[in-house]
């Protein structure tokens, strides 16, 4: 589904990746793993076209990733940022942002479905009337994570989405993503939740069998 085809990505002086190729089939649960520098946040952004390799290409359901293509693709994917990208919206304003889009106008962004997912994400009902800078960085991540289910994609891009939560919550986001068989979930992680999942696939950009 997602094929990352002989990448080279140099910032500067420093290469990230030499040649790098990946192929991530659909309805896969994959966590990648790393430390600091080594490329992973950047696999997002190169498959969502916000940076663009040196050479090599990335295929999405076998179309090539390019100006053309790059929205169309967006479009397909639910991303998580490792900041929470909110703004400073009131909560439920923010919601009625992201509904007001218009390729999410035909989605259920009902107070029913929303309040669901609150219940779900262990969100009190008045988080939707505070501020993004009045919530905890775990709320912000649940906030976020709730959304990400509101759009209804079948593509989840997850960047440490789970970090500021508890070790029960954790386990139960982790458990919901990985539990689907139709979604295909990308998520980096160092949380013993997600490694430890049968249904993953981990990888980890420090074994050497990953580096070309």
């Amino acid at each position: 589904m997602i094929e990352y085809k002989q990448i080279s990505l140099n910032f500067g002086f420093k290469t990230i990746f030499k040649n790098f190729s990946l192929g991530i089939r659909r309805g896969e649960k994959v966590v990648i793993r790393g430390t600091s520098g080594l490329g992973k946040s950047s696999l997002f952004a190169l498959a969502l076209g916000f940076i663009l390799p040196q050479s090599g290409h990335v295929l999405f359901d076998r179309l090539p990733l390019n100006e053309d293509s790059v929205w169309d693709i967006r479009r397909k994917v639910a991303f998580v940022d490792q900041d929470v990208s909110i703004g400073n919206y009131k909560i439920a304003d923010w919601f009625a942002l992201v509904s007001g889009f218009e390729a999410n106008r035909s989605l259920d962004f009902s107070n029913k479905t929303i309040k669901e997912l609150l219940d779900f994400f262990e969100l009190s009902p008045d988080t939707l009337e505070k501020g993004a800078s009045d919530l905890s960085g775990g709320e912000r991540q649940r906030a976020a994570l709730l959304v990400s289910v509101l759009l209804k994609r079948d593509v989840f891009f997850l960047d440490e989405a789970t970090s500021a939560l508890d070790k029960n919550l954790k386990r139960k986001v982790a458990t919901f993503f990985t539990g689907r068989a139709d979604w295909t979930v990308l998520s980096i992680s160092h949380d013993p939740v997600w490694l430890d999942s049968p249904s993953v696939r981990v990888f980890d950009l420090e074994a050497t069998e990953w580096k070309q």
